[in-house]
């Protein structure tokens, strides 16, 4: 009997939590195939077998938090693939395994949403295609056949966003003219998983919100443990506000001409390039070249000292069904605006398939998040220590503007930058906004300067 345990999950991390099981008591395993996949608080881990087998025995339930070198499971190596069966019945009996806790909730800024109330999990028989405990639950509920799901994990398993985005779009298809989105019916026995653009992601229409969750059995109340990552970040907002000098100052910034320069050529370039051309590249662009004539807005506190940053890699933060994670952009300040948005559609991707690497989530210099996307107007976005700033994008909303002694109707948007008043004045910061705002507003300087 081979004992599979908790892999190193990499520096300074010692735990994790179990976020699904791709293999039920009983089925066959190949060697080097994805047991169990381990939410940490910054990646995903994938535990694969070592050697084919049966598995026999799962030791640890989906939400549960693990330890480095806990055993997760016991995998018979003596067993064949055609005799799962047997093997299942000679495993040694357990007890009656735990309710499967709740999914953790969909991280949404500013703030998350009640939890669910635990709810018996659906099993897989023996002909239905392979599905996460979620998707079968979801599934259930709806009436879904899973077999009409197509999956998108890993080896075609079937997720629970899967079979969210099949009822939504089978809603969609028989809804009449007049129906509200298929996205505001999405059940409420459940989280509904956030559109698959995530916050800063190009992407051609706003994320559908996440359904609120709703309290069964008539309980006014219910508790859900906080996800590794999920206490993580609370760990780290905790500590941006405690060690830095937080403050936020704020502009507005008229999109007329960068709106009407991405009108022109965004289908040229979509067609060409197989890019689609968001507004979020053209902000990167313009903070990397504000960071160049105001540093210390690039810098960090390092003990008594300030350590400045000659390159940029630029943080992005996204919204995922783990929860925000900020994915950076290495070296943006050397790229072209394509290459930036190629870089931005990669690590969203890679955010919302949970394929993020240590790499991808360490190194990051300044950071850009934009709430606009699920309609926030304005806000004060929290420093990602160690950083010292963060540019926060809000709502583009049209507006009637006093230009040139008349009133007239123009796309504006509110940027705030949040930033550690230790290291960086108040004239800097403000001088950083209002060169962003003077390369949005005249987007041909980010050609000649």
């Amino acid at each position: 009997m081979l004992s599979i345990k908790v892999p190193p999950l990499g520096e300074s991390i010692v735990e994790a939590t179990i976020s699904r099981w791709l293999k039920k008591e009983g089925d066959p395993v190949a060697s080097g195939e994805t047991l169990v996949e381990l939410e940490t608080d910054k990646v995903t881990v994938e535990v694969p077998a070592q050697k084919a087998g049966v598995l026999v025995r799962r030791l640890k339930q989906e939400g549960d938090v693990v330890n480095v070198n806990d055993v997760l499971c016991e995998l018979d190596e003596s067993a064949q693939a055609g005799s799962s069966s047997s093997a299942t019945a000679a495993a040694p009996p357990a007890a009656a395994p735990p309710a499967v806790p709740a999914a953790a909730p969909t991280a949404s800024p500013p703030g998350g949403q009640a939890p669910a109330a635990p709810a018996s999990q659906p099993t897989a028989s023996a002909g239905d295609p392979r599905s996460a405990p979620a998707a079968r639950r979801i599934a259930a509920e709806e009436g879904v056949d899973l077999a009409t799901v197509s999956g998108t994990g890993r080896g075609g398993v079937i997720s629970k966003p899967d079979v969210i985005e099949h009822i939504a779009a089978a809603a969609t298809t028989t809804m009449p003219a007049s129906a509200p989105p298929a996205a505001a019916r999405v059940t409420p026995a459940a989280p509904a998983a956030p559109a698959p653009a995530a916050s800063p992601a190009p992407a051609p229409s706003r994320p559908a919100p996440s359904a609120p969750k709703v309290a069964q059995s008539g309980a006014r109340e219910s508790r859900e443990k906080m996800s590794t990552r999920r206490r993580r970040i609370a760990e780290h907002l905790l500590e941006s506000q405690h060690s830095t000098a937080h403050l936020t100052t704020f502009n507005e910034i008229d999109l007329t001409a960068v709106e009407t320069l991405r009108g022109r050529i965004k289908e040229r370039i979509e067609k060409e390039h197989g890019v689609r051309l968001s507004m979020m590249p053209f902000f990167v662009k313009a903070a990397c070249m504000a960071l160049k004539q105001y540093p210390v807005v690039n810098a960090k506190v390092d003990g008594d000292h300030i350590q400045y940053h000659h390159f940029v890699n630029m943080g992005i933060a996204v919204a995922s069904d783990a929860g925000l994670v900020v994915p950076n952009v290495k070296d943006a300040d050397s790229l072209s605006l394509l290459d930036i948005a190629r870089g931005i559609v990669t690590v969203a991707k890679k955010a919302r398939d949970g394929k993020l690497t240590m790499d991808d989530l360490t190194g990051g210099t300044f950071t850009i998040t934009n709430g606009g996307v699920f309609g926030s107007l304005i806000s004060t976005p929290i420093i990602n220590f160690p950083q010292a700033g963060i540019l926060g994008l809000h709502k583009t909303q049209d507006r009637p503007m006093a230009v040139n002694g008349e009133v007239v109707i123009r796309p504006m948007m509110y940027v705030a930058l949040s930033y550690d008043h230790r290291i960086i004045d108040g004239q800097q910061a403000v001088l950083f906004l209002v060169k962003i705002k003077e390369l949005m507003e005249d987007p041909a300087l980010m050609v000649v300067e």
